[in-house]
């Protein structure tokens, strides 16, 4: 049987905090070189070619076929 001395000490513990940063200085960045595809980019930086489509999304606004990429655009990743 343990004594209350054995037992951790939470006291100091915060609820309702989070770990994940809404800081829009967070947000990861690649610059598009010549030869790049979105699903190349997903592959390197992402570890899956299928996830073209979240760097789509994320970019809408910059892109408006996927399928045409240029150099030198600055495209916002996804958390990988």
């Amino acid at each position: 049987m343990s004594s209350p001395d054995d037992d951790p000490d939470f006291s100091d513990v915060k609820a309702g905090s989070s770990s994940v940063s809404l800081d829009p200085k967070d947000q990861r960045t690649y610059t598009v070189v010549k030869g790049d595809s979105l699903s190349k980019i997903a592959k390197d930086l992402l570890g899956d070619a299928r996830k073209w489509r979240a760097i789509y999304e994320l970019n809408k606004d910059q892109i408006k076929n996927p399928d045409l990429i240029y150099p030198g655009q600055v495209l916002k990743l996804p958390p990988s």
